[in-house]
């Protein structure tokens, strides 16, 4: 049995992987709005359950994951075949011989008052560890993706689940969750978003980035992932009447190749970044794969957005999503994202008004942590 909490705090116990940035940055996100709303109420641990917690060879999820999502058929023919319901508890009780002692080892190593999950993988083999082990804390899940969910979000144990869209209850529903349980109310994203702290002026002189033409943000998420090197190229050799910031995250090899390019417009290389809302309040235009997290970030600084890949299964949603929204354009070729800067650089207009209907959509993407919180059986905000 897990040891007794002594301290007077009480103790939330976040389950995350970096398999891709977004559900660290929610955790992150989620632990800030409770340390800011609520100081000195809780303690806050984050646990990468993969890493620390799961046998040979799924202790190595984090860092084949960017090799993996890249193989795209072989990716997404195991989205769909795994995205069932039933399927996907048969392949969890297959499994179980084989994870059970780790699944108990994090409950015995990590005793908490609360367990939030940003990962679709733990909740269902972690729910039955805690219930064969009789540990009566509370369970919230945190849906990471927007609209793609996959069934293994939706352990209908949990105590509650935080959904992002309302595109993505279907499938909850379909998991046999109980609608009671269910909170559509967005997804959380860093308070840094939504509060500037310096003028989009000073943020420009801060980067050295020039005042009098417009800047294109290039990402690729937190692996640097998709075609960021040809993009770039094609831009640079376009000579477009404005600069490129491009982030790399942590493409350390891609990083040092586009600082050996001969650039003809205004530039700047950067490698993993923890300033991205800095960066995007000062942009104007971004060009991004199609993470969850960016796409939120990006309605938030209010950058209309030109998505140009997204992984197979769980992010094909979002593209449907910013598109039926009007906050942007999916352009999957580079010819296509091209005719789209010309269009955005040659019509600027064109760009508010793709702003301006994705106004709505920043209502509920910044979640305070007393929404998150109270509503838990047998956990309140004290």
């Amino acid at each position: 049995m897990p040891s007794k909490l002594k301290s007077s705090k009480k103790k939330v116990v976040f389950l995350f992987s970096d398999t891709g940035g977004g559900h660290r940055s929610a955790a992150e996100a989620v632990i800030e709005a409770l340390n800011s709303e609520f100081p000195g109420h809780y303690t806050c641990e984050m646990v990468d359950f993969f890493e620390n917690y799961s046998p040979p060879p799924f202790n190595l999820a984090g860092p084949v994951y960017p090799v993996m999502s890249r193989m795209e058929y072989l990716w997404k023919r195991g989205f769909e075949v795994s995205n069932n319901p039933d399927r996907i508890r048969v392949i969890y009780s297959m499994l179980w011989p084989y994870i059970r002692h780790d699944m108990y080892k994090l409950v015995e190593e990590h005793p908490c008052d609360l367990y939030v999950s940003v990962h679709p993988i733990i909740n269902i083999p972690l729910l039955r560890a805690i219930r064969k082990r009789g540990v009566r804390s509370p369970f919230l899940i945190i849906v990471t993706d927007l609209v793609s969910t996959h069934s293994a979000w939706y352990a209908k144990e949990a105590d509650l689940v935080i959904i992002p869209t309302n595109k993505a209850v279907r499938q909850a529903i379909r998991a046999n969750v109980n609608p009671e349980k269910l909170k559509v109310i967005g997804l959380p994203v860093d308070e840094r978003f939504r509060l500037a702290e310096k003028t989009r002026e000073e943020l420009r002189s801060e980067y050295g980035w020039p005042e009098d033409m417009p800047v294109i943000l290039l990402v690729g998420g937190g692996e640097g992932m998709g075609p960021l090197e040809e993009i770039a190229n094609a831009i640079n050799n376009e000579k477009f009447d404005a600069g490129i910031a491009i982030v790399t995250g942590r493409n350390q090899r891609l990083k040092q190749k586009l600082d050996k390019t001969e650039w003809h417009i205004p530039s700047y290389i950067y490698g993993f970044r923890k300033d991205m809302p800095n960066l995007m309040r000062a942009a104007d235009i971004l060009i991004t794969k199609a993470g969850p997290g960016t796409i939120s970030e990006a309605l938030i600084s209010g950058l209309p957005i030109i998505l140009y890949h997204r992984i197979p299964g769980q992010e094909e949603g979002n593209v449907s999503y910013v598109l039926d929204e009007g906050a942007g354009i999916w352009a999957p070729e580079i010819e296509d994202i091209i005719g789209t800067l010309k269009d955005w650089l040659d019509h600027p207009e064109k760009r508010k008004t793709t702003f301006f209907l994705l106004l709505f959509s920043l209502l509920g993407l910044h979640i305070p942590a007393k929404i998150l919180f109270q509503p838990v059986p047998h956990f309140a905000s004290g």
